[in-house]
C-alpha cells in the first residue's frame, strides 16, 4: 500500500489528536505514513509535536510527524483532513456560556445548538469554509474532510453546501450511549449488543437494540436503567424522555436537556433533572469548567504526559473514535460499520432532505455507504426537526452574515424559546456578537449597529451564574483529587 498524508487542524487539542494518532498507527499498514499538524498555537503544536515524536521513537516507527502554523501548507497533498478545531478557544467559549446566563439561559455544554453553540457556529463555520477552499485546491484530488469540531450539524452542514468537499462529520456519542445499555442490559463484551441509532448529531436515537439477538423492548429498557445504582441517578432526564418517546437517546443527561424545552426552563426545575457527580450531567457551564481544568493540567503536568508517550503502542486499547477505522476501512478494504453525520438522502425518510443527519453506515474501498429508508418515531422526529430549523438558520446566517437571520435563529431554539422573550433575544445576540466579534468577520458591518442599541437597552440582565456552577479547580485539587481515586482503587 503507498503512503499518504493526513493533515490534522486544530491538532493543538493535545490529548485527542494523541488518541487519533496512536488509534490510526494501531493499523499495521499505515505505520509509514505522514501526519501534519497545524494550529494557531504554536506553543500547543510543539507540545504535541513532542508527544507523537516521542511515541514513533519508543515504537520505531518510520511515520513522519511536522507541525506548522501554515495551515495551507499543513493541507497540501494530504489524502485525509481531520478538523478538531475550536475557534476562539475558551475565551470565547465563556461568552457563549456567560452572557445567556445573564438572560436566564442556564447550559451545560452549549457546543451544538442553544445560544452558546449558534454563536459558536458563526465563529467555526468561515474559518471552516478557509479549511475547504485549501482542500480544493491543493489536497489530494479526492481527499476527505473528516470534521470532529463541534457544532457537528452546522460544521459539517457548511462544508459540504458550501465549502464543497467530500466531508463526515464523526462523533462518540452513539458508543458511549450502547456502552451504557451493554453495562445495564449484563453483556460479557460488546460483541453481543447490536442496535441501530439514527437521529441528528447528539440526537441519535436507538430505534432498535438486540443483546445476542433477542430485541430489548421500551420496559425492559427502563426497568434495567432504573435498577442500576449509577445510571438511575446520573441520567434521570433521559430516562424520563426513554419512559415518553419510548427510545432513548444517545446523548447525556446534560446534553439532552439543553435541547428540549421542557427540564432547564426555570431553576427549580433543573435541580430536579441534573444530577453533580460529573459535569456531564448537567452542571452549569460544566463543559467549560472541565476543559479550562483539563487546558490548566495539560500546562503543569505536560513532562508527565511526555514521559507517559514513551509507552509501546497496543492495538488493544485502540478507541472507538470512529476515524482510525474509517481510514482502514477505505485503504484496505476491511469492512467497518459506525454512524456517521452526512446530508440525508433518503437515509432518513420523515427528516429533511437537506439536514444532517447522523446514522449507521458501512465503509470500505469503495467510500462510506450509508443505510437508506430509516423511519424515527414520531417524537423523535419532531424534536430531531425543531433543532433542523434552528441548524439551517444558522448555516444560512453564518455564511451571509444576515444578524437578523442569526436572531431568528437563536430565537427559534428550543431552550432559548423556553427561557426567552424576542426583545430579550435581540439584546441577547447583540451583546454576543459584540463580545465576540474579533471571531465574526461576517458580522463587522453590524457590530457599530449594535453597540448602538445596547447603550439603549430595553431589557434589564442580571450576573447569574446558574443553578449548578462550580468553580475551576486548581492543579492542586486535581492532583489531591486523583491521588484520593488511585488510593480508593488499591
Amino acid at each position: 500500500m503507498s503512503s499518504f498524508k493526513i493533515a490534522i487542524i486544530g491538532a493543538g487539542s493535545v490529548g485527542f489528536t494523541k488518541k487519533l494518532f496512536t488509534d490510526i498507527l494501531c493499523v499495521p499498514e499505515f505505520r509509514d505514513i505522514e501526519f501534519a499538524l497545524t494550529d494557531v498555537s504554536e506553543h500547543n503544536l510543539k507540545m504535541i509535536k513532542a508527544i507523537l515524536d516521542r511515541i514513533v521513537e519508543a515504537n520505531n516507527l518510520p511515520t513522519q510527524v511536522t507541525a506548522t502554523t501554515n495551515r495551507r501548507k499543513a493541507i497540501e497533498g494530504a489524502r485525509y483532513i481531520i478538523n478538531c478545531v475550536r475557534v476562539g478557544g475558551l475565551e470565547a467559549y465563556a461568552d457563549d456560556i456567560r452572557i445567556p446566563l445573564k438572560y436566564g439561559i442556564d447550559q451545560c455544554v452549549g457546543d451544538t445548538i442553544c445560544a452558546g453553540g449558534i454563536l459558536y457556529g458563526q465563529r467555526n463555520i468561515p474559518v471552516i469554509l478557509d479549511f475547504c477552499k485549501d482542500i480544493r485546491e491543493v489536497a489530494e484530488p479526492g481527499a476527505k474532510f473528516l470534521n470532529y469540531a463541534n457544532p457537528m450539524a452546522m460544521n459539517t452542514w457548511a462544508a459540504i453546501e458550501y465549502g464543497k468537499v467530500d466531508t463526515i462529520g464523526l462523533c462518540h456519542g452513539v458508543q458511549h450511549g450502547a456502552e451504557q445499555i451493554a453495562e445495564i442490559l449484563g453483556a460479557k463484551s460488546k460483541d453481543e449488543l447490536d442496535y441501530i441509532c439514527s437521529g441528528i448529531n447528539h440526537q441519535t436515537w436507538f430505534v432498535d437494540i438486540r443483546l445476542r439477538g433477542r430485541r430489548i423492548g421500551k420496559a425492559e429498557l427502563i426497568s434495567a436503567f432504573e435498577a442500576h445504582p449509577v445510571f438511575s441517578q446520573q441520567e434521570k432526564l433521559r430516562i424520563d424522555v426513554l419512559k415518553r418517546f419510548g427510545v432513548y437517546s444517545t446523548e447525556s443527561n446534560g446534553h439532552l436537556s439543553e435541547y428540549l424545552p421542557w427540564y432547564r426552563k426555570r431553576p427549580d426545575e433543573i435541580t430536579k433533572w441534573i444530577d453533580m457527580s460529573d459535569w456531564i450531567h448537567g452542571e452549569t457551564g460544566g463543559y467549560l469548567r472541565y476543559s479550562t481544568e483539563t487546558r490548566n493540567w495539560f500546562e503543569t503536568e505536560f513532562p508527565q504526559f511526555l514521559e507517559a508517550a514513551a509507552k509501546p503502542i497496543d492495538p488493544a486499547r485502540r478507541s472507538n473514535e470512529h476515524a482510525s477505522h474509517i481510514l482502514e476501512a477505505l485503504e484496505t478494504g476491511r469492512v467497518y460499520r459506525g454512524h456517521f453525520n452526512t446530508r440525508n438522502t433518503g437515509i432518513i425518510t420523515n427528516l429533511p432532505a437537506d439536514a444532517v443527519i447522523e446514522s449507521p453506515g458501512f465503509v470500505d474501498r469503495f467510500g462510506i455507504n450509508m443505510v437508506s429508508g430509516i423511519t424515527l418515531p414520531e417524537a423523535c422526529a419532531a424534536t430531531c426537526i425543531s433543532s433542523i430549523n434552528v441548524q439551517r438558520m444558522a448555516v444560512h446566517a453564518a455564511v451571509s452574515g444576515d444578524i437578523d437571520l442569526l436572531k431568528l435563529a437563536v430565537l427559534h431554539d428550543p431552550l432559548v424559546g423556553a427561557v426567552c422573550t424576542p426583545e430579550e433575544v435581540w439584546q441577547m445576540v447583540d451583546e454576543m456578537i459584540v463580545a465576540q466579534a474579533q471571531w465574526l468577520p461576517q458580522y463587522a458591518h453590524a457590530v457599530d449597529d449594535a453597540k448602538e442599541r445596547l447603550r439603549h437597552k430595553t431589557v434589564a440582565t442580571r450576573e447569574w451564574k446558574g443553578v449548578a456552577s462550580r468553580a475551576v479547580r486548581s492543579i492542586e485539587e486535581l492532583r489531591a483529587e486523583k491521588a484520593s481515586t488511585k488510593q480508593a482503587v488499591r
